[in-house]
């Protein structure tokens, strides 16, 4: 199912003339993911708050010139992106030249990680606890930004790779070498971690 799937109709018209009901509708609908997004680009409860407000504030201000070419869910994915990146480009401004499209190929080779460990077989408990969670918050946040984006658009926000390309500005090429890069890297990042529940688990004696 497309991330634009997920989402109820909204009346383009009714939120071009402000309608107060179906702006309701569309904050409500949207709130959890945007702010999710924050939290998953930047880790700080506060800084997506603020991508949250000014999510909102650029979709109700620029409403009137959307054309629709795009879903709606996806043209504010690309915002709430954008305002998060914003922030990120404040705290570090070489982030904006990691993010544009450039030539993946030019980048660390696509090779298997070491030291990878299979987790498969540990209950499911485990892997969906608490800990696991923040260890796997953690990894994200560690991803440069590039793959950062396409992996939490992809991998948790589910948006499908036309979606996550229109919404980037990228390639859907691109798109997939990134996702590749991404979740290779937070294998090799979340063996350790999972190599000690494994042990542990006693499931490999």
């Amino acid at each position: 199912m497309n991330e634009s799937e997920k989402f109820p109709s909204f009346s383009l018209e009714a939120l071009r003339r402000r309608d107060r009901q179906e702006m309701s509708r569309l904050v409500e609908a949207f709130s959890g993911v945007v702010y999710r997004l924050g939290m998953k680009m930047l880790g700080d409860p506060q800084d997506a708050e603020d991508v949250l407000q000014s999510t909102f504030l650029k979709v109700f201000e620029a409403l009137p010139t959307f054309e629709g070419r795009s879903s709606l869910s996806t043209w504010i994915y690309r915002i709430a992106m954008n305002e998060a990146l914003m922030i990120l480009r404040r705290r570090r401004p070489e982030v904006g030249l990691a993010l544009e499209e450039g030539n993946d190929e030019d980048d660390e080779p696509l090779s298997k990680p070491q030291a990878l460990v299979d987790w498969c077989c540990l209950p499911e408990n485990e892997l969906l606890s608490g800990e696991a969670r923040r260890v796997l918050d953690e990894a994200i946040r560690k991803l440069p930004e590039k793959l950062r984006t396409v992996f939490i658009l992809r991998d948790i926000e589910g948006l499908s790779t036309e979606e996550t390309a229109e919404a980037l500005g990228l390639s859907e090429t691109n798109v997939k070498t990134r996702l590749l890069r991404a979740r290779l890297r937070l294998r090799e990042m979340l063996s350790e971690y999972y190599g000690e529940r494994v042990k542990e688990s006693g499931l490999y004696g």
